[in-house]
């Protein structure tokens, strides 16, 4: 299974990071029982928050797609290390908790949070099918757009 999830990253063109340290006083995931629980993450490439702002007045709904994007990634990069470098552990994803900054009237968190079911669910296949919630929030950590957690089966 491992194999069929690093050739289907590959196929996709993605190649995880480096998990992320935590940025405050936390643990970047707590394995009990057969769950892994993995902290948020936001959409950081490069190091960096790569998208910022809130949908609904700085950042359209492509842009905030890509940064549930990049979320899955940083979310699939901590997996891999939870699991000593074997994805192929995942049983089954559970859930994904989206948090999106977005004004008041903004309504479409829903399709911003897509783009991290969607790659979720490319990687992962049946395993990566998950139920859900995506919330608006006020403000996010570091004036991130997007923030994920996820919560998954293991071996």
């Amino acid at each position: 299974m491992s194999n069929q999830i690093e050739a289907r990253l590959k196929e996709m063109g993605i190649t995880l990071p480096e998990a992320a340290a935590p940025a405050a006083n936390y643990v970047p995931y707590v394995i009990s029982g057969n769950l892994l629980y993995i902290s948020g993450q936001l959409p950081i490439e490069g190091g960096k928050v790569a998208v910022t702002g809130h949908l609904g007045r700085d950042v359209v709904v492509p842009a905030g797609q890509r940064g549930a994007e990049l979320c899955a990634i940083n979310i699939l990069a901590q997996a891999k290390a939870a699991l000593g470098g074997d994805l192929g552990r995942i049983e089954r994803v559970i859930k994904l908790n989206g948090f999106v900054a977005s004004t008041p009237d903004f309504v479409e968190q829903h399709l911003v949070i897509n783009g991290a079911s969607n790659l979720i669910a490319g990687v992962l296949g049946d395993a990566g099918k998950h139920a859900r919630a995506a919330v608006g929030m006020a403000a996010l950590p570091l004036n991130a757009a997007v923030e994920i957690d996820a919560i998954m089966e293991i071996a």
